[in-house]
């Protein structure tokens, strides 16, 4: 069955990565009227993160923000299966880094790098800072949730591929990173860092919108652990299609800085940058489904 679904899906998903961007944007456009005006696609998970993140905006003010995000989140859709035939001109075009001299400072360190990213802007074209490493000695590697569909999985794993990054499923990424150090390999490693971790593995909580939530830590915890540096990606989105990223260096010895610290300055950083637009946030994820009882308002 899951063979079937991915022969009768690639053609298409074939045919709409070769489209040019104007065309891509079109159909965008008629997958929005279907996917929020038909379909209505978690429609209450993102209507109940806006009366906890966002209180202070009118009901007319969050209706309009969620028009904004669902045409943001299915032009990131269609931005993702691009991917599979964007060219190398088109992508440097519409990803724009604007201080990677701080990357080749750290790679001229010598020591691997985590980079802490939140689910801003184009967080799936974010990859592309692999094939900007000069250190032959450093491979970059992306943390993602393996697909249960292993065909359609490898098809997720082919597109990211495309920029010299090697996918490393959540279980497989601990091991690695220790096999990596033993081995003296350098590898810049990517840590989405505002998924809700599970409750049994929280072991702290921050605040997120005002909402005393589990933080993920994975990131810091294991650049701790290790010896890593540590880098911010600050992902904006500039106009439609094209985003610009910059990186903030965490300044010092990682291991010497407060436990948690480090995460809860992105989680501040991001909640920043969320305030100042928050269409491009991915509102569909469930951020707020752990909380401590007496923040519950809903």
């Amino acid at each position: 069955m899951q063979r079937l679904a991915y022969i009768l899906a690639y053609p298409l998903i074939w045919l709409i990565s070769i489209l040019p961007f104007p065309v891509l944007y079109l159909i965008s456009d008629a997958v929005y009227v279907l996917v929020y005006h038909v379909i209505g696609y978690r429609k209450k998970t993102v209507r109940k993160n806006f009366k906890l993140a966002l209180p202070h905006l009118t009901e007319k003010e969050k209706l309009v923000l969620e028009k904004r995000f669902y045409h943001h989140f299915c032009d990131s859709f269609l931005e993702m299966v691009k991917t599979l035939n964007i060219t190398d001109k088109q992508i440097n075009e519409r990803f724009v880094f604007t201080n990677f001299d701080v990357i080749h400072e750290m790679e001229a360190e010598g020591k691997s790098v985590s980079v802490l990213i939140g689910h801003y802007a184009s967080y799936e074209w974010l990859l592309l800072m692999h094939t900007r490493l000069k250190n032959p000695n450093f491979k970059g590697y992306g943390i993602y949730k393996p697909i249960k569909n292993v065909y359609f999985d490898r098809l997720v794993k082919k597109m990211r591929g495309r920029f010299n990054a090697e996918l490393v499923g959540i279980k497989e990424i601990i091991p690695l990173m220790r096999k990596n150090a033993r081995e003296g390999k350098m590898g810049f490693y990517g840590f989405i860092t505002d998924h809700s971790p599970l409750l049994s593995a929280a072991i702290h909580w921050g605040n997120f919108f005002g909402q005393e939530v589990p933080i993920q830590l994975g990131g810091e915890m294991l650049s701790k652990k290790i010896g890593l540096n540590m880098a911010y990606a600050k992902i904006e989105k500039v106009k439609r299609g094209y985003y610009q990223c910059t990186f903030i260096k965490v300044e010092g010895d990682i291991k010497q800085i407060p436990n948690y610290d480090v995460t809860d300055g992105f989680m501040r950083m991001l909640e920043e940058q969320i305030l100042k637009d928050p269409a491009y946030y991915l509102w569909t994820h469930k951020r707020f489904k752990h909380r401590k009882k007496q923040n519950q308002k809903d």
